[in-house]
């Protein structure tokens, strides 16, 4: 049986120390700050993650491209070069035409490696619903489950793969199109914080608003005592944009009313791919649900 290789992009927003240990390809995203372009290695080579936020809160604003046909026929060609098969878990196309590069290199890769199985998955997730999203998958890989069998679960899995999130500063979600000047504004004034998911295309959909901070991020938790399955014997992931303290009030949350042990708890910074769309203060919780 011919080994194969778990591929996906940076948006998945792991830590380079999880992707090492899962074995993972991660091609980067590209953001612009200003004038300059930076790569979004999982490990902050290029920019780090406290000094991208910092940028933002300085007023600096993020644009971010996504991944060519080129770059991912380039890192496909390499892996099919070594006798692997590829499965690839790419960023949701809901948000990105990285999924639509990594299907077209695929494509015309398969003439030239006619062997070789190339899966490319959608897997409509983002940031660390993305990251938990592949972790599950490699987690199949170490448990010896074949490339055929992980992709029947990954197209299940993806529909159960819960988001939600919540901004502190609602002028990036205007900038971005999620909201009205009008809404942000008044927004704003009263301390109004969205609510927002994942649905099943993909798509982030503003759910329910909550007034005030903590009111916001304790809404991610109720959400989560809504739609999880096992909370307690469930690993958890949390994204943040540079606000560890309030990503940790939400975990501390998750032990104390479902028994999560903290050590299934992992947190981590948004990347700047996300980041630079949701700004500052950013708290977004990933776990599997009975559905999104």
């Amino acid at each position: 049986m011919r080994d194969f290789v778990i591929l996906t992009d940076s948006s998945c927003d792991l830590s380079a120390d999880m992707a090492a240990e899962l074995e993972l390809e991660v091609l980067p995203l590209s953001f612009h700050i200003g004038e300059q372009e930076y790569h979004n290695y999982l490990d902050g080579r290029e920019l780090g993650f406290l000094e991208f936020f910092e940028k933002l809160r300085g007023g600096e604003t993020g644009t971010t491209s996504a991944i060519n046909v080129g770059a991912f026929e380039a890192k496909m060609r390499e892996i099919l070069s070594q006798g692997k098969d590829i499965l690839c878990l790419s960023f949701s196309s809901g948000l990105s035409t990285t999924h639509q590069s990594a299907a077209i290199a695929a494509d015309d890769l398969r003439p030239e490696f006619p062997e070789a199985k190339i899966y490319v998955v959608d897997s409509l997730c983002a940031s660390m619903g993305q990251g938990l999203f592949v972790w599950l998958c490699a987690g199949l890989k170490k448990a010896g489950k074949t490339i055929d069998e992980i992709l029947a679960y990954a197209e299940e899995a993806k529909y159960h793969v819960c988001h939600w999130f919540t901004v502190d500063d609602l002028n990036h979600l205007k900038r971005g199109g999620r909201i009205s000047a009008t809404t942000a504004l008044f927004g704003t004034m009263l301390s109004i914080k969205p609510v927002m998911h994942m649905d099943n295309e993909g798509h982030l959909i503003p759910v329910s608003k909550a007034r005030g901070r903590r009111a916001s991020l304790m809404t991610l938790v109720d959400e989560m005592e809504r739609l999880s399955i096992n909370p307690a014997q469930q690993t958890i992931f949390i994204s943040h944009g540079d606000c560890y303290d309030d990503a940790k009030l939400v975990a501390d949350e998750i032990t104390r009313r479902f028994g999560t042990p903290s050590e299934n708890i992992h947190i981590n910074y948004v990347g700047p791919v996300i980041g630079s769309h949701t700004g500052c203060g950013v708290v977004a919780l990933f776990f599997l649900g009975t559905e999104r």
